[in-house]
């Protein structure tokens, strides 16, 4: 790990190149500025040395592209939602749908998050597995048994996609 005065030298030298870089590939200043400190966390945390300033700025530059390219491939920013349109969709659902989202948003966690994949969003079996680091076949597994908790909790017959 890297002492604090290197770090802070780090910084002062190449955080207006770590900024741009960021500012280029995200173009929004609020995800810049999260990568921004990523890269640097990550420059703290690494302890091998540099042969000279030149591998360090490169070490820096390829850091800050790949810190880039995995915050826009990053599941759950891909997928987010602003809670202004949760608040349209809530109120887009009709009555008689509102008794079973609320019952399977109820149920155990590890049975919610398959039904809800599953029945809400339209992934596939295989797809809710990669997901959540499950096998394909514990997934078919906690459906069923999340069919059969709902199936109690609202009294009615056996739902089948």
């Amino acid at each position: 790990m890297r002492s604090e005065p290197d770090v802070n030298h780090a910084i002062e030298k190449y955080a207006d190149m770590v900024r741009h870089v960021c500012f280029y590939h995200l173009k929004n200043h609020s995800d810049a500025e999260d990568v921004f400190q990523n890269v640097f966390l990550k420059y703290m945390l690494h302890d091998k040395p540099f042969n000279d300033d030149e591998h360090e700025k490169a070490w820096l530059l390829r850091v800050t592209i790949n810190s880039c390219k995995d915050y826009l491939n990053d599941f759950f920013r891909r997928n987010k939602v602003p809670l202004e349109t949760l608040n349209e969709i809530e109120a887009e659902i009709p009555d008689e749908h509102k008794e079973v989202l609320e019952a399977v948003l109820s149920l155990p966690a590890k049975y919610k998050d398959v039904i809800y994949l599953y029945y809400y969003e339209g992934y596939k079996a295989d797809e809710i597995g990669k997901i959540l680091g499950k096998k394909e076949n514990t997934v078919y597994s906690l459906l069923s048994r999340g069919r059969k908790m709902l199936k109690e909790k609202l009294g009615g017959e056996d739902i089948d996609r």
